[in-house]
């Protein structure tokens, strides 16, 4: 049988965004065992593209899992941006499950955000600055509200009417203030973490390098509007080479490892207050594939299914 998990199942789970960030570490130390193809696009019409995300996982609670994640980006669908996922035992080669994957994206992304803010920022860092505020940034903000017991602050950029809405939607966290910002220069010129999650720049954000302070950690999100810090921060990390290493100025970088280096403890990441440190996190199927393995543990014996038939004996033509 195999199980149709949709989203209706998976908020019944009620995962949390810390158990989230903890499978994403999960999937960053399991990375160098994991089998992961580069992602592959295809474009059927203007801007539209398909794009398929393989990952092959190592043992993973006894069982080895490959899963191919599909996302879609087609003008008119709704949403316009999607992705589904098959998972499947890659060792009898059996389909196991057909999973909606839109939360998956969103949640592990989210915690990818927030775990790379908790490995590169400095010492005593309370305060979070946040622009592009839509899903995705909801999506950083639960985990970065989940993974700081004490009282944080999250800087908004103000963008019509977005950083309120923004704001109501957390106001029932009692450890979290929000301030909205209006002014550029002064956002990013006191900002100590910078998350970015604007989804489209076709020129930089914040275009003068004084802005950006000594011992600021900036991660763009969706990699685009950062790029002269390629060329002036100290370090960047990213969490795969074979993707980071096509941007621009990947040559010219002063310093580059991967992130999973510094949580496997074979870098030691920051080294001190005054790095500017480039978090670079394009997003890799390898998480989506844990995700969706431990919903599927966690489903299969409590969603519907499908009987597919196949064929047992070799067909002869």
């Amino acid at each position: 049988m195999v199980s149709v998990i949709q989203q209706e199942q998976i908020d019944k789970l009620h995962i949390n965004p810390k158990e989230c960030i903890e499978w994403v570490k999960e999937g960053f130390l399991m990375k160098d065992e994991a089998q992961m193809p580069a992602k592959l696009s295809v474009h059927p019409q203007g801007e539209d593209f398909m794009t398929s995300m393989p990952c092959l996982l190592p043992l993973l609670n006894g069982k080895k899992y490959f899963g191919l994640k599909l996302v879609s980006r087609i003008e008119g669908q709704i949403p316009t941006l999607k992705s589904d996922i098959t998972l499947y035992d890659a060792e009898s080669g059996r389909l196991l499950a057909v999973m909606d994957g839109d939360w998956i994206t969103a949640m592990r992304t989210g915690a990818v955000a927030a775990l790379a803010a908790r490995t590169f920022q400095r010492e005593g860092v309370a305060t979070y600055s946040m622009i592009g505020l839509g899903n995705i940034a909801r999506a950083v903000a639960l985990c970065l509200i989940a993974d700081n017991n004490n009282p944080i602050t999250i800087r908004l950029m103000r963008y019509k009417d977005q950083a309120e809405q923004f704001a109501e939607r957390f106001k029932a966290y009692d450890h979290v203030t929000f301030e909205i910002v209006e002014d550029k220069t002064a956002f990013v010129s006191e900002a100590d973490v910078l998350i970015s999650c604007v989804t489209v720049a076709t020129e930089l954000l914040f275009p003068d390098d004084f802005l950006f302070k000594k011992g600021v950690t900036v991660i763009p999100v969706h990699v685009r509007g950062f790029q002269n810090c390629d060329l002036f921060f100290d370090k960047v990390f990213g969490d795969d080479t074979g993707q980071i290493q096509k941007f621009k100025y990947f040559n010219q970088f002063h310093e580059y490892d991967e992130i999973h280096h510094v949580l496997q403890g074979k870098n030691p990441g920051r080294t001190n207050n005054e790095e500017r440190i480039l978090s670079y996190n394009y997003g890799i199927a390898l998480h989506d594939i844990v995700f969706a393995s431990k919903i599927y543990e966690r489903l299969q014996a409590d969603v519907a299914g499908f009987e597919f038939k196949k064929q047992v004996k070799k067909i002869w033509v």
